[in-house]
């Protein structure tokens, strides 16, 4: 019998698309040699690593909300399977684990850690006479009798408990690692340890380490601080902001990758062609991406934007529910910003082609009569391919800002997607009321900067790291290596 009816939305097909292509090229880069030595180098620096644990936080989290499902609505036995009703509305693995957070909602406003509303409203006392005064909320600070003595007191105890329970997740986490890399090593579980958290390794499991505790301790105390407050407060209809922030990791993170699915095949093909075959086919190339890198972006966001809600207003019988429906414009959203953004990608690579064709090698392919395909293939892409890798991890933060920017101009995501612009959208009214409500602006801000630095940060070990200036390890490393 089942209590629920698993659902894949378009964007969770392209996301597992995605992930697979990542996990091919993982693949590719572990067997061969030469990408095996340039990858160490990225991961021998202790930003990078940083980086990347913050990264992998968001990509799980996306993952989480990206298996999507609908519970029966009737799940007493005996009912015929065929005739199972199942809702309307669709969750993902997010939302069941955070389950607490989605349904603790409140009147409005209320401020992080707050135990009352933020506005005061109408209350009615006992005897029937009323007041004007700041309610209680239902769930934040509920379970203290006197939130003004209590309140400091429990939100240490919570947050101690979670610092301790942050630790010992990661010592189950780090043990086994530091005991697997120490039996390659030749070496006991204590020296492994130490030569990790001491830096003695070639690549920066050190700075893995460190960040990897840090993030564990700080959502094991998020995990504890939430179970009896708003860590963020509440937003203007009551729903709990760490939960609208959460769900808008996964929204910021697919339009920086999701745009890849149309970016790599235009830009590579286009480039490529460009650069190989030169004349009439090098013109024409030309003169397309100058042509679309001249249309304002927004215009060609907003065209499609209301061509998609025209195509779903027509088609009600597909998307019979709120998530296909927001999903479907976010996926259309994503595939227009790809379709105007390989351009950079393609002026790149042509001009990498030009240079490489004149090569010795690909001459002599194009002497024994290998076919055009296959040179670009085999001999130009693989020597180029460091621009391509390079470009999509610099252009990934600027896709993410386009969501936010999109969004605030209002054409952007649907409304009822959870996303950061929508939060800095909403945000506008907040801030000019008095009292200002800061804490919608400051939770999407927090959030999308640990995103976009991240990006950055990795983006910019890669880059020094393919750099053919520069293809050795940095010196300390290696001599704490070669000493060991």
């Amino acid at each position: 019998m089942n209590a629920f009816q698993i659902v894949v939305l378009g964007s969770d097909f392209l996301f597992a698309l995605l992930l697979a292509a990542m996990a091919v090229g993982i693949v590719f880069a572990f067997r061969r040699e030469h990408l095996r030595r340039t990858w160490r180098k990225v991961f021998a620096g202790r930003t990078a690593m940083v980086a990347l644990v913050l990264l992998l936080v968001y990509l799980l989290v996306s993952v989480l909300d990206s298996l999507h499902y609908r519970p029966a609505l009737d799940a007493q036995p005996g009912v015929n399977e065929m005739r199972r009703q199942y809702a309307t509305e669709v969750f993902s693995l997010l939302d069941l684990a955070l389950t607490r957070l989605r349904d603790s909602t409140e009147k409005s406003y209320s401020a992080p850690f707050a135990a009352y509303l933020y506005e005061k409203q109408m209350i009615t006392e006992p005897d029937g006479s009323l007041r004007r005064d700041y309610p209680r909320l239902t769930h934040g600070a509920a379970h203290l009798a006197d939130p003004n003595a209590e309140r400091a007191g429990d939100i240490g105890l919570r947050a101690l408990q979670g610092v301790v329970t942050g630790g010992l997740v990661w010592l189950a986490l780090f043990l086994p690692f530091a005991l697997i890399a120490g039996r390659k090593r030749g070496e006991t579980l204590k020296q492994s340890c130490r030569a990790i958290l001491r830096g003695e390794t070639v690549l920066a499991w050190d700075a893995f380490a460190w960040a990897l505790l840090l993030v564990c301790i700080l959502v094991a105390v998020l995990a504890f601080l939430s179970g009896g407050y708003h860590v963020f407060g509440t937003d203007a209809i009551g729903n709990d902001v760490l939960y609208r922030t959460l769900k808008s990791m996964r929204t910021a993170l697919l339009f920086g990758t999701l745009s890849t699915l149309v970016v790599l095949p235009l830009g590579i093909g286009l480039g490529l062609a460009a650069g190989y075959f030169g004349g009439w086919i090098d013109d024409l190339i030309q003169y397309l991406y100058t042509v679309i890198s001249s249309i304002p972006y927004v215009l060609l966001i907003a065209a499609a934007a209301l061509m998609m809600q025209l195509v779903i207003e027509q088609h009600s019988e597909i998307f019979n529910t709120v998530a296909s429906r927001s999903d479907a414009r976010l996926v259309s959203l994503c595939l227009i910003i790809g379709a105007i953004s390989w351009t950079s990608l393609c002026r790149l690579l042509r001009a990498e082609t030009l240079k490489l064709r004149e090569q010795d090698y690909v001459q002599a392919a194009r002497c024994f009569g290998v076919p055009s395909l296959r040179i670009m293939t085999r001999h130009i892409l693989p020597n180029a391919f460091h621009i391509v890798l390079i470009n999509l991890v610099l252009d990934f933060s600027a896709l993410v800002l386009a969501e936010a920017v999109l969004s605030y101009v209002g054409v952007g995501v649907d409304p009822a997607t959870q996303s950061f612009g929508v939060m800095i959208n909403g945000a506008r009214g907040e801030l000019a009321r008095e009292p200002v409500i800061w804490w919608s602006l400051t939770a999407a801000f927090i959030f999308m900067l640990a995103l976009v630095l991240s990006a950055n940060l990795f983006a910019d070990a890669v880059r020094e790291a393919f750099d053919p200036r520069a293809r050795t390890l940095p010196r300390r490393r290696l001599l704490r290596s070669a000493a060991r």
